[in-house]
């Protein structure tokens, strides 16, 4: 199993929706399981700018971070998928062990 991670931003779109949204919604239609976008409350990129969530800041500047636990079969299908959107999104793959007490 695998933990599958991207980082996009608020404001980025895609298809005419937020791109967290457009991630979870393929993802979906591909037979992933589960999913689940956060959204940062503070952080800062490859560029150094801060961002934080404060009560005057409403240009969706910062991160969410969208992830799904799933096999390498669907990991693949999926990255293929954003690949032949040509978008570039920032991610993270790695294995995991999951279960269940």
């Amino acid at each position: 199993m695998n933990l599958l991670s991207f980082y996009v931003s608020e404001k980025q779109h895609h298809a005419g929706k937020p791109l967290y949204e457009w991630l979870l919604e393929e993802a979906k239609s591909l037979g992933v399981h589960g999913g689940s976008a956060f959204r940062a409350i503070a952080g800062f990129g490859r560029h150094g700018k801060m961002h934080e969530e404060t009560f005057f800041e409403l240009a969706g500047e910062l991160a969410v971070k969208v992830e799904f636990i799933i096999d390498d079969a669907l990991a693949a299908k999926l990255l293929g998928k954003i690949r032949g959107q040509s978008m570039k999104i920032f991610y993270v793959q790695q294995p995991v062990q999951v279960g269940e007490m």
